[in-house]
């Protein structure tokens, strides 16, 4: 058969593709940009006509089609969320039921980013994938667009694989292919892409952006988060050149500074001449830039946030945000008020990386104060868990300046860390130490 007989052959309606999806089962999905609408939709109708329960749904970062669909709370006394990373719509529930545990109908599972996959492939057990990805080529190739992460390991991992073809998800370059007679069911859903807007800095973070960007020297490797913070690094660094891009998410910020012609990526050891990433998320003039440009690469997240690869980079500067420090440099980025945030992510993988790099900095910042100025981020003990053991924090950033932490003592930690408090909690900091 011609791949395009395959296609015809495989192709479906939603209802009809998730059909076969039974209590108990374990079930895959796209996380973010490629979580799959259509599917989605009929899966949430499913669970709700055919008396579904016990079903397990495994992901990272959900977004506004699964919140409306299977994360429904009152589908939840079937649906199991084996969430890795809280988004809003995670936090959302969780504040309306927190429960005894505190993560109400949230099964949280703790896993680093670069993990995922192996988790997926090895402890989950995957019944089914689904995830949208982009349409097919004449040689019967789809791509998985915007979400390698760890939906490409499992949607080979998993006993059945549903695809959503959306004519506006990226096709993509790099390790991203995926052909026709790997997957089981085709469903076509043509709707925009999510779209991520990131607002404007606060003065603290324009003076944190300003910090950082003097830290970030020609040629070097970088790796940025989303948000107003990292952005606004970016918009500082358009005078650099041959910059590289290895990250683990790819944003409308890093985009502009290969439109200005700042990253050239020909300074970087791995994959010259390419921008590498995991996962994407913009708006539409930045899904229409990547889509179909070689100068893109795409990779899984166990190779793009492997610390080993990272490091085979010179002078990559990671740079994550924080909730809380404490005086000997750990950090919990994760945990907030007593209740699961979000995720450790890619952190400490990209922290590790960056600092066994040569000449690589990791950089972890924040703003000093929380809850508008009266919550010292930087605190004697944390709230949560350790998401970056002290043993790995490098450059610690907040407005009112900098510290390297490598090679000094707890004591010396504790004194450069309660310099970067906000005044008025320093004497708290420090009488807390006699």
């Amino acid at each position: 058969m011609t791949p395009q007989d395959l296609y015809a052959a495989k192709l479906t309606t939603p209802d009809a593709a998730v059909a076969g999806i039974a209590s108990g089962m374990n079930v895959a999905m796209g996380m973010a940009v490629a979580e799959p609408p259509a599917l989605l939709g009929a899966l949430a109708r499913r669970v709700e006509a055919a008396g579904i329960g016990d079903l397990k749904l495994w992901y990272f970062h959900s977004l506004e089609a699964a919140g409306k669909t299977v994360l429904r709370r009152e589908l939840l006394d079937r649906v199991t969320p084996r969430c890795m990373f809280l988004s809003g719509i995670e936090r959302a529930l969780i504040k309306g039921d927190p429960g005894r545990s505190g993560y109400g109908p949230i099964d949280f599972v703790p896993v680093a980013f670069s993990a995922s996959p192996r988790v997926l492939a090895e402890q989950a057990d995957l019944d089914v994938c689904i995830t949208t990805v982009s349409p097919m080529d004449r040689h019967g190739w789809f791509t998985f667009g915007t979400s390698n992460d760890y939906t490409s390991t499992a949607a080979r991992s998993a006993r059945r694989l549903i695809v959503e073809v959306n004519p506006a998800m990226p096709r993509v370059f790099g390790e991203s292919l995926l052909h026709v007679s790997e997957v089981d069911a085709i469903v076509e859903h043509h709707q925009a892409l999510p779209e991520i807007s990131t607002g404007q800095p606060s003065a603290e973070e324009e003076a944190i952006a300003a910090i950082i960007a003097g830290m970030i020297d020609d040629r070097a490797c970088l790796q940025m988060g989303i948000g107003t913070l990292p952005a606004a690094v970016c918009t500082r660094l358009e005078d650099r050149r041959d910059l590289g891009i290895h990250t683990e998410l790819l944003t409308p910020a890093l985009v502009r500074l290969i439109r200005c012609g700042a990253v050239t990526n020909q300074a970087k050891t791995t994959y010259r001449g390419r921008s590498v990433f995991t996962f994407a998320m913009g708006d539409a003039p930045f899904y229409d830039f990547i889509d179909d440009n070689p100068a893109f690469h795409s990779l899984p997240v166990h190779l793009v946030n492997d610390p080993r690869h990272i490091a085979k980079n010179d002078n990559v500067v990671s740079v994550n945000g924080t909730l809380q420090i404490d005086l000997g440099g750990a950090c919990n980025s994760e945990h907030l008020l007593g209740r699961q945030y979000s995720g450790s992510g890619g952190q400490l993988d990209f922290v590790r990386g960056a600092t066994a790099s040569r000449g690589g900095k990791s950089i972890i910042a924040c703003q000093s104060t929380a809850s508008g100025g009266t919550v010292s981020r930087i605190v004697p003990t944390l709230d949560g868990p350790v998401t970056t053991p002290r043993n790995d924090t490098h450059i610690v950033v907040t407005e009112y300046g900098w510290a390297d932490l490598r090679g000094k003592s707890v004591h010396q930690r504790a004194d450069a860390l309660i310099a970067l408090a906000h005044p008025k909690f320093r004497d708290e900091l420090a009488n807390g130490l006699r």
